[in-house]
């Protein structure tokens, strides 16, 4: 059985007992979070319910493991024979949610 959710701007295939990584939920290590936003629901028996948008009644409920950063990014702006040169970083922060179970 497994899930494609909607999480913060982004679609997530998400299974019980898988670990996903969304963009900053707030919340604390332990605490419940469910997913409301749920696109499509497929079964082990094979049948697909499809929303439209979303699926009514159904959701993912998680349980927030901890917080990690991404990689770091470089941005580098450059024009030419004008001697401006800038650069700059980014690190997102990320959200580490464990999938207990999908209900429909």
């Amino acid at each position: 059985m497994y899930a494609i959710i909607q999480a913060r701007g982004r679609q997530l295939k998400v299974s019980p007992g898988a670990v996903v990584e969304i963009d900053g939920i707030p919340g604390e290590t332990g605490s419940a979070f469910n997913f409301d936003q749920v696109l499509l629901v497929a079964k082990d028996a094979g049948e697909i319910v499809a929303g439209a948008p979303f699926v009514a009644n159904a959701k993912v409920v998680g349980v927030i493991d901890g917080e990690s950063r991404g990689p770091k990014i470089r941005v580098f702006k450059k024009k030419r024979r004008k001697g401006f040169r800038k650069t700059r970083g980014h690190r997102s922060f990320f959200t580490r949610v464990r999938i207990t179970e999908i209900q429909l």
